[in-house]
């Protein structure tokens, strides 16, 4: 069973404070993935410690970078499932784990962050694990 609404809105706002957009549905994942263009960040959101304590504050960090993706959006492990269970068909080759973090690059999955990479880390080893992956795959292409 879900959790409550009220519960999980703190941590939804974590998020969207910083400019992320939350995916609901399976149709809103499908909309996101298959028609992104340039990098696209996937978070599946969750309600336990490591995404507290670690992922978020990590994400948040870490989108203080002058690189970043060029749309950042969520899920909600736990609440939206089928929007979650959609977004973790995209992640092709890893097993489902929240917190977790997804980078696209023109619709094709080009770097992942699971839940055993999060949870032995602090936030600051995230938000720099975050920062390389953004200077690798969302940098523009050297002219």
């Amino acid at each position: 069973m879900p959790y409550p609404e009220f519960f999980v809105a703190p941590m939804r706002e974590e998020l969207t404070i910083l400019g992320v957009e939350e995916l609901r549905t399976p149709a809103d994942v499908d909309a996101a993935v298959t028609g992104a263009k340039g990098t696209l960040m996937v978070v599946v959101n969750s309600v336990c410690g490591c995404a507290a304590g670690k992922a978020r504050p990590g994400l948040a960090l870490a989108l203080r970078n002058g690189v970043k993706p060029d749309r950042v959006v969520s899920v909600f492990a736990g609440f939206d499932n089928d929007a979650t269970n959609r977004a973790r068909s995209y992640f092709t080759g890893y097993a489902p784990s929240s917190p977790s973090i997804a980078l696209f690059r023109d619709g094709k999955l080009a770097y992942m962050l699971e839940r055993s990479q999060i949870e032995n880390r602090d936030a600051l080893g995230i938000a720099s694990e975050l920062k390389g992956a953004f200077e690798k795959f969302c940098a523009p292409a050297p002219q």
